[in-house]
């Protein structure tokens, strides 16, 4: 039997760190050894009963997507041997398959009938161990340590920026400013990787002190609280979803500019404004907003790189908290200077 953090999708708090079963050869030939768990809003909504759906024929559901472990035994042809530093991909192409799903890219899934490991119908990565398929598992530069658990953050504004410089081909188009809306991972991940661009980064947040306007600065970014005055951003990448911010950066894009909506919003929040009004802006300045979500294995390996290429420090003073598994209730209690907390199997 090994630990395994579970929870009943639907039933408030019903998150329990229980003895299960291990990991049945059916999840895949590799066999890991759980380094890390990173935890995010998806993991909250779950426990909140908000979200997520338990593997068919079962009640509960093992939690967990943000995975970074050690390979323990691998089949001889399998590309992966004892001692590699992987992360699971989350996503697994719906069984049709759908015409994305088809070609690999899962995380455009036009049926919605793909699964998720932690989240929708399969079991996730937060156990002491968990089976892998080697087609599903991503390889971990070693050096980046137990920071190699930002990997599935990372892959998610890997496939924003990729989505981004795709669009941004249907015109003669040189972006100089990038606005990042939210300094949580998500939106300091996507500062970072349009730094490695060599764009001018904008972040704005509520937070006014502390480690996130430290890190920004020390990115070479700046940082606004409040008003962000007259900038016309070439580029958004909104990570709060928040309504009204959401209405703000369209209207503030610059001409030909592009909004990439990657923050999902809670609803039932209502907002009065001129929808014409937006419509007029939107058309006649060539405007363009989307949303981006989820990513498939070329997004982990772009993710991979651009951390391998990080500076190791800065990285560092993402992760907040490291809880062990025997606290884990701790991880799940948000704290106002949280960036990333994780889950550390280790300790």
């Amino acid at each position: 039997m090994i630990r395994a953090l579970t929870v009943q999708p639907g039933l408030v708090n019903s998150i329990e760190l229980e003895y299960v079963p291990p990991p049945p050869n059916s999840d895949g030939a590799l066999l890991v050894r759980a380094r890390a768990l990173g935890i995010c809003g998806t993991d909250r909504a779950i426990v909140a009963g908000d979200y997520g759906w338990a593997p068919p024929g079962h009640r509960r559901l093992i939690l967990g997507h943000e995975s970074l472990g050690e390979v323990e035994a691998a089949p001889g042809a399998s590309g992966f041997s004892r001692g590699d530093i992987i992360v699971g991909i989350v996503r697994r192409p719906d069984p049709m398959p759908c015409s994305a799903c088809a070609v690999g890219e899962w995380d455009m899934c036009r049926n919605g009938l793909y699964t998720e490991r932690g989240i929708k119908q399969r079991n996730g990565y937060g156990a002491e161990r968990f089976r892998l398929e080697p087609e599903f598992a991503v390889k971990v530069d070693r050096s980046l340590g137990i920071l190699g658990v930002l990997l599935e953050p990372t892959s998610v504004v890997a496939k924003a920026w990729d989505q981004v410089e795709q669009i941004g081909r249907r015109t003669h188009w040189w972006p100089r400013t990038v606005l990042v809306t939210g300094a949580g991972p998500i939106g300091l991940l996507a500062a970072l990787l349009g730094k490695q661009r060599g764009f001018d980064i904008h972040v704005f947040d509520r937070e006014e002190a502390g480690t996130k306007p430290m890190l920004v600065r020390e990115l070479g970014g700046t940082y606004h609280v409040g008003d962000l005055g007259t900038l016309k951003p070439d580029i958004v990448m909104e990570c709060t979803g928040a309504g009204s911010v959401v209405l703000e950066v369209i209207r503030r894009v610059a001409p030909d500019g592009i909004v990439c909506l990657t923050g999902v919003s809670s609803g039932g929040h209502k907002i009065k404004f001129d929808i014409g009004d937006l419509n007029r802006e939107v058309v006649l300045e060539n405007g363009l907003v989307f949303g981006s979500v989820n990513a498939n294995r070329r997004h982990y390996q772009l993710a991979g790189s651009a951390l391998a290429d990080s500076n190791k420090d800065w990285l560092g003073q993402l992760i907040t908290r490291r809880v062990p598994l025997s606290r884990w209730r701790e991880a799940l209690k948000r704290r106002t200077d949280d960036i990333k907390v994780v889950i550390d199997f280790t300790t």
